[in-house]
């Protein structure tokens, strides 16, 4: 069942929230909590995230920023096309309804964006999830085995066979909690028809990415001892 959405126009922009949350614009705002005491954490680097403790939970502030070589002169910037085409707001509402069919990612709390002109900055907030690493870490950690390497595909597979298209399928947006795995960042997600091309495009990334993380290095026959593993378990979940 899809969340109630509530829109609340902001002097310069809008919110958009769960409507049975009393979100408003000082969530946003790392001061307020910080003033609170409920800055639990801050990163740099490109995400911008903060962790904040809520009224609704311990909860993932993110604020969006560019990445490659357009960062070193437009931080955070894009370019206006409408309140729907916002970054944050199309995040938000896929979110809802990746949660509306069940699947394992973070659940929307609220996303705002500020427009200045003919650009805008973004915003989003999302409920943490506990007790997880990466699958980048595990990989480090030396924990990344055939079992969760088949985890990992029926989880792929699982939002591929809805159609969701993650645009950035990698080692660092898997996350493994003791009970259950988890996609995040879906930033300039997609639903699209669960095409072949596309589907094989996404977990080429994924390969790519543990490749680049040292994997084929870390991991003797990676090839045998994990990736066929991670095929194994997204095709026969897909065929399920």
């Amino acid at each position: 069942m899809m969340m109630q959405e509530q829109i609340r126009e902001e002097a310069g922009g809008a919110v958009l929230s769960d409507a049975s949350l009393p979100v408003d614009g000082d969530w946003f705002d790392t001061g307020y909590w910080r003033a609170r005491g409920a800055l639990e954490a801050q990163g740099g680097g490109r995400g911008g995230v903060a962790v904040i403790d809520t009224p609704a939970g311990t909860c993932v502030l993110r604020h969006y920023h560019r990445g490659g070589l357009v960062a070193r002169f437009n931080r955070d910037s894009y370019l206006w096309t409408g309140a729907a085409h916002t970054r944050s707001f199309a995040e938000f509402r896929l979110l809802a309804h990746v949660a509306a069919l069940e699947l394992p990612a973070p659940q929307p709390v609220a996303a705002r964006y500020r427009r200045r002109g003919l650009s805008y900055t973004a915003d989003l907030i999302t409920r943490r999830i506990d007790d997880a690493r990466t699958l980048a870490q595990s990989l480090t950690d030396g924990r990344l085995d055939a079992d969760l390497a088949r985890e990992t595909g029926a989880l792929v597979a699982r939002f591929h066979r809805e159609g969701i298209r993650h645009a950035d399928l990698n080692a660092h947006n898997v996350l493994v909690t003791p009970g259950a795995l988890y996609l995040i960042d879906f930033d300039r997600g997609t639903l699209r028809n669960p095409a072949e091309a596309w589907r094989l495009a996404n977990l080429a990334r994924l390969r790519r990415s543990l490749v680049k993380l040292g994997a084929v290095e870390r991991i003797p026959d990676f090839q045998a001892a994990i990736w066929g593993p991670l095929v194994y378990g997204y095709e026969r979940t897909m065929g399920a």
